[in-house]
C-alpha cells in the first residue's frame, strides 16, 4: 500500500552507489522480492501490464558486430535482409497490433545509424501509427540530435536504445561502437524531451557486477528511463554467443527486482526470452515488478510468446492490459496505483 507518510517521490533517485546496488543483488531471494514488490505496489496498478508490440520494419545487413544478434551482416544465421517496408505495410500491422490490444507499436530497423533519406519515411510511418491512437516507438540506432529531433517533432512517443550490459564487459560483446556512443544517443534523445527505452540483456556471460553496474548506470542517468526492458538472451545459432549456458530463472528474476527498486517509476519490460520463460517464472517476474511485455509472435526476427498463450496466462493471473491512458504520465499510473488500493481496502 502507498505508505502515509513517504512521498512516492521520495522512492526515487538518481544518486545510487555501486555498493548499494551490488547489495541488493545479495539480499536473500524473498527478502529482495518483498521490497520490489511493496514499491511496484506503491507506484503501480500490480495487476496492470503494458502492452507493446515490435516490428522489424527493415531486417538484416546490419554492418556492426554485436554478437548476440542474428541481423549483423558478419554471421551466417540465415536470416534474409529485408529492405525498409513501405508506409501502408507498416500501418496494417500497426492496426492488427492496436486490434489484438496492444497500446504501443514499436518499429525497429537493422542499422548502424539511419540514413536521412530513410528516416523521412519512418517520420511518415511514425506519423500514420499515431493517427491510429497508438503510442509510438521506434529503434534506429545511433542518432545524431538533428535527427532525434525530426523524430520528435514527429510525434515519436519512446525511442530505445539499449546500453546491453556494463560499460567494463561492453566490449566482449560489441567492437563496432563503444559504450559512450550509446550514452551519447541517449542524450540526445532526452534532449528533445521523447520518453526514453532503455535496458539490457542478461546472459551474454556477464558477472553478476556486470549487471549491477549495468543497472547502475541506468539508475543514476539524470532522468530515469520511462522504459526498462530487460531481455534474456536469445541464442541463436550462427552468433558468437550461440552454445552458452542458459542463465539461472532466479537469477534472471532477481534483474528485475533490482531494475523496479532502482527506477520504481518505470516501466520494467519482460523482452526478448520470454518465449522460453514458463508461466511460472513469467508470474514471478510480474510479482517481481515487471509490468509491461511485447505482445505478438514476432520480436524483430527471433520467436515471441503466442498472443493466445498471453492472454491464457493473464487470465490466470488475475492481470489485465495497461489502459492507454495510463501510460502518458506518472500521474495517471500513480492514480491508477491509488484507485487499485482503494478497490482493495474496501473488499
Amino acid at each position: 500500500m502507498r505508505s502515509a507518510t513517504l512521498p512516492a517521490d521520495h522512492d526515487v533517485r538518481n544518486d545510487w552507489s555501486v555498493a548499494e546496488v551490488h547489495t541488493l543483488f545479495t539480499l536473500p531471494f524473498n527478502d529482495l522480492l518483498f521490497r520490489s514488490h511493496a514499491l511496484h505496489r506503491r507506484h503501480f496498478d500490480p495487476n496492470a501490464v503494458q502492452v507493446s508490440t515490435l516490428l522489424s520494419i527493415k531486417t538484416g545487413a546490419c554492418p556492426e558486430d554485436c554478437k548476440y544478434c542474428p541481423q549483423s551482416a558478419r554471421y551466417r544465421t540465415g536470416l534474409k535482409a529485408e529492405k525498409l517496408m513501405r508506409v501502408e505495410e507498416v500501418v496494417a500491422q500497426a492496426e492488427r497490433a492496436r486490434d489484438s490490444g496492444a497500446t504501443r507499436f514499436c518499429m525497429g530497423a537493422a542499422y548502424r545509424s539511419p540514413r536521412d533519406q530513410d528516416l523521412e519515411q519512418i517520420i511518415g510511418m511514425v506519423k500514420a501509427v499515431r493517427a491510429l491512437g497508438m503510442e509510438t516507438c521506434a529503434t534506429l540506432g545511433m542518432l545524431t540530435q538533428a535527427q532525434a529531433q525530426k523524430l520528435a517533432d514527429a510525434g515519436l512517443d519512446y525511442y530505445n536504445h539499449n546500453i546491453d550490459t556494463s560499460a567494463e564487459y561492453y566490449g566482449e560483446i560489441i567492437t563496432t561502437r563503444c559504450f559512450q556512443d550509446r550514452l551519447d544517443t541517449l542524450r540526445h534523445v532526452r534532449n528533445t524531451g521523447m520518453h526514453v527505452c532503455c535496458g539490457g540483456i542478461i546472459g551474454m556471460g556477464e558477472s553478476v557486477p556486470d549487471r549491477a553496474a549495468m543497472l547502475h548506470t541506468l539508475a543514476t542517468l539524470p532522468e530515469h528511463p520511462e522504459s526498462v526492458p530487460i531481455n534474456r538472451l536469445v541464442q541463436v545459432e550462427g552468433t558468437p554467443l550461440s552454445g552458452r549456458a542458459d542463465v539461472d530463472p532466479f537469477d534472471f528474476i532477481r534483474v528485475i527486482a533490482v531494475a523496479r527498486i532502482l527506477m520504481p517509476r518505470s516501466h520494467v519490460r519482460l523482452s526478448a526470452g520470454r518465449a522460453q520463460m514458463s508461466d511460472e517464472m513469467q508470474a514471478l517476474a510480474f510479482f517481481a515488478g515487471a509490468n509491461s511485455i511485447f505482445y505478438g509472435e514476432k520480436l524483430l526476427t527471433t520467436e515471441n510468446s503466442q498472443q493466445s498463450a498471453d492472454r491464457r496466462l493473464f487470465a490466470r493471473l488475475g492481470i489485465h492490459a495497461e489502459p492507454h491512458a495510463a501510460v502518458d504520465g506518472h500521474a495517471q499510473v500513480n492514480a491508477a496505483a491509488e484507485e487499485h488500493e482503494q478497490r482493495r481496502a474496501a473488499t
